[in-house]
């Protein structure tokens, strides 16, 4: 699982901070968290937003579908490698994901799995994502079934309310968390 930068990274610092709002990311820039998820922004500010995480010595990932002004196309993959700081994107949408995979970006595909038929489309979908982002993140026997699947580094996110819920997802194989709870960013 070692060797890609952010794998490394992760493996030393496996707490996310997920900021959807300045105040998350004045908090989540004081956080332990090496790698910021970045769920809140628009084509106006997304560049100066980014230029904050790096000046903090932090990873940026943009979540582009969550971005105003972005659209789920490949000049949005585009407009972030050439406009922003960001070390990576974040998206459902497997045709954003392999576009910027191929412009050189770190690529976190997110996946809802609400039932067993969006489990097995994880499994069975081929992704050219460098990690694999898995919500709800407090689901240990599912996140145990994907990694032993899959062949990419999993990110376990979404309702995880406190360390028993980051220690059960990193036990069932997710390499990271990621959470928008800034209590949960500095432990």
């Amino acid at each position: 699982m070692r060797g890609n930068p952010i794998t490394e990274l992760l493996l030393d610092a496996p707490i996310i901070a997920a900021v959807k709002n300045e105040e998350g990311l004045r908090q989540a820039l004081a956080s332990n968290s090496a790698v910021i998820f970045l769920l809140y922004g628009t084509v106006c500010n997304i560049s100066e937003i980014t230029g904050q995480v790096k000046a903090n010595g932090k990873q940026a990932f943009v979540h582009l579908d969550l971005v105003d002004g972005l659209s789920s196309r490949d000049v949005a993959v585009d407009f972030i490698r050439r406009n922003t700081d960001a070390d990576g994107i974040i998206s459902t949408r497997q045709n954003i994901i392999r576009y910027a995979h191929d412009c050189g970006l770190t690529t976190v595909q997110r996946f809802f799995v609400h039932d067993s038929l969006a489990l097995e489309n994880v499994v069975r979908q081929p992704s050219d994502a460098d990690l694999l982002d898995i919500l709800p993140g407090t689901i240990p026997k599912t996140l145990r079934q994907i990694s032993q699947k899959v062949r990419r580094p999993l990110i376990a996110s979404g309702l995880l309310s406190d360390k028993e819920d980051i220690l059960n997802a990193l036990g069932a194989g997710a390499i990271a968390v990621s959470a928008t709870t800034p209590a949960l960013w500095f432990l």
